[in-house]
């Protein structure tokens, strides 16, 4: 899987930003490889997150090992259900199959910002 132009990563920081007022959350984005274990790897990105952990969505895109991963806070948890997280995380993987990973994360944070204002 590609990583993003320095072009796409500016417009992602936008939906993020976007994101984080529409809801009050704080969504963050890895992109790259995991290192170790790819869900231990994306709690420890998120917990890394200190203070805004709680309310944080994070999301892990494994560019080497093709994979996926969100990883909701406690606080976060109450407005996106791993339901709800297992939904968009199917969407986003489908464009990214197709090689769209501008799409797929752009897509999948707005739908999870979405379920999150409720």
């Amino acid at each position: 899987m590609a990583m993003l132009s320095t072009l796409q990563a500016v417009d992602i920081r936008t939906v993020v930003r976007n994101a984080n007022i529409r809801t009050g959350l704080h969504f963050a984005v890895y992109t790259g490889p995991s290192q170790g274990p790819r869900r231990h790897f994306a709690e420890r990105l998120h917990a890394a997150l200190g203070a805004q952990a709680p309310y944080s969505v994070l999301i892990m895109v494994d560019t080497a090992g093709r994979g996926l991963e969100i990883v909701t806070g406690e606080l976060a948890r109450q407005r996106l259900s791993d339901g709800d997280c297992r939904l968009v995380a199917m969407s986003m993987a489908t464009r990214f199959s197709v090689g769209d990973l501008m799409g797929g994360l752009a897509g999948g944070i707005g739908a999870l910002a979405g379920r999150a204002r409720g």
